[in-house]
């Protein structure tokens, strides 16, 4: 397998494909984080201003989270710790977590990221199918992505032995094949969430006036870079999932 022409060259696609991305990424956020706004407002501010818009209550503390009279969690607005571009809406803690490089910087990259991940808070407060969808499968998806891979090779090597019963090696390879599928189907699954965060991002930013009508088209222009990463990031695990498949029926 280690040698198979088609492995490699899927290895090779998975390389390319995540060095452009991630490239593409950094590059596009470098270049409009360079941008001052108009109307200067900080990441943090940004998350506060579109949060009050979609009727969201803040959080005054990282413990309030318990709903309100209105039955809405207040979401916190906090710095993330885990380095750059390391912004995440955590469902758990209902927490809007921005990176150094977004949470106190007034420029159009920082208002953009920070008015995405608002646009996950909002999908969690209106229980958006496709959210829930992905959270319900984070558990298995992350058993799948650790240990699927030990599984299926696990399963060849067993094959070629002969003291084991191939009935028993091919399933131990469908088991992983199967647990590697759930990891596809959060990859997938994940496309309409983020693409889904964006517009929700956009419409704030807009009715807001966050960002004047010329700055609008350039925070398109990051969300649409961030959204690359998980197209290529499910293309290739499809792939992956298909070799798979394959190299079970041979």
């Amino acid at each position: 397998m280690l040698f198979d022409p088609l492995w490699i060259a899927i290895m090779v696609l998975s390389l390319v494909l995540g060095g452009i991305t991630q490239f593409y990424i950094k590059s596009t956020f470098k270049k409009y984080s360079k941008s001052g706004l108009a109307r200067p407002a900080s990441g943090a501010q940004v998350a506060e201003r579109t949060l009050r818009q979609s009727n969201l209550p803040i959080a005054q503390n990282a413990a309030a989270t318990t709903g309100n009279a209105f039955g809405k969690r207040p979401v916190n607005i906090a710095r993330s710790t885990h380095g750059k571009l390391s912004d995440h809406f955590d469902p758990r803690s209902n927490t809007v977590a921005l990176s150094e490089v977004v949470y106190d910087k007034s420029n159009i990259a920082a208002a953009a990221v920070a008015a995405h991940e608002v646009g996950h808070a909002v999908q969690t407060a209106e229980a958006y199918l496709p959210s829930k969808i992905r959270s319900a499968l984070v558990p298995v998806a992350n058993i799948g992505s650790q240990f699927s891979i030990f599984l299926i090779i696990g399963g060849i090597i067993l094959a070629g032995t002969e003291s084991v019963a191939g009935s028993f090696a091919a399933n131990l390879v469908w088991l992983g094949i199967a647990l590697f599928a759930s990891a596809v189907l959060f990859q997938i699954v994940t496309l309409p969430v983020e693409f889904d965060a964006s517009r929700r991002a956009m419409v704030l930013l807009r009715e807001t006036g966050t960002l004047t009508a010329t700055e609008l088209p350039a925070a398109r222009k990051v969300l649409t870079a961030a959204a690359l990463t998980y197209v290529a990031a499910a293309l290739i695990a499809v792939l992956q999932l298909m070799y798979w498949i394959g190299l079970a029926r041979d």
